[in-house]
């Protein structure tokens, strides 16, 4: 198995989102595919895979790679307008520019429809809300984490204003890990999940969003 950056389980857990969508002789491209891990991982799947990454070195895979600056404005032109049937983003949208531009150029990608399957961190969860409060830094985001992570993502702004703007709509959202949370110590891991029953926000728990978009009306 190629390795990955993700944290333990997120690639796992996306993988099972994957194979609820991918149908055999899907095109499939795999943006920010890194080494190649989730093309590996959708492979099993019969699907025609295209990876693409900004850096051609990093990859290690077997499958047609293309490397494209995600923060150009019109990179799906590259691709195919139209070409995929599923569009895979694992932890890619949090380093570009343009968070919005991503996601039309991700609408732009997908065939009539298909499905864009897009995850990255919870910005929104209980553990990142405490940290804002008390030290005015971003859970994930901060100096302490990856350095190319420029652009949280909020869930309502995702959902009320980036996916309309870009004609994209949630079909399923999931939480990774499910109600839960594996980056902070355990026992303030496990208060932190005592104390978010407490509120109606189902963003609160989970380290990570997963999100299958598809065309919107």
């Amino acid at each position: 198995m190629l390795p990955t950056v993700t944290p333990p389980g997120l690639h796992e857990f996306t993988a099972g989102v994957i194979a609820r969508y991918a149908r055999p002789g899907a095109r499939v491209v795999d943006l920010g595919c890194g080494p190649g891990a989730m093309s590996e991982r959708a492979e099993p799947l019969h699907v025609d895979i295209v990876a693409v990454d900004r850096n051609s070195a990093v990859y290690k895979g077997k499958h047609p790679f293309v490397a494209l600056d995600f923060d150009g404005p019109s990179f799906a032109d590259a691709l195919g307008i139209g070409a995929f049937n599923l569009v895979l983003a694992v932890e890619v949208i949090e380093h570009v520019e343009s968070p919005i531009g991503f996601l039309r150029n991700v609408a732009r990608l997908l065939a009539k429809n298909g499905v864009a399957v897009i995850t990255t961190p919870n910005v929104d969860s209980l553990p990142a809300r405490l940290k804002f409060l008390l030290a005015g830094r971003l859970r994930m985001m901060d100096e302490r984490s990856d350095p190319t992570h420029i652009s949280p993502i909020f869930a309502d702004l995702l959902i009320r204003q980036f996916l309309p703007r870009v004609g994209l709509r949630v079909k399923e959202h999931f939480l990774f890990p499910p109600n839960g949370h594996q980056l902070t110590r355990k026992p303030i891991a496990l208060a932190l999940r005592l104390a978010s029953r407490v509120f109606r926000a189902e963003v609160i728990a989970g380290d990570h969003h997963v999100l299958v978009l598809e065309a919107g009306e």
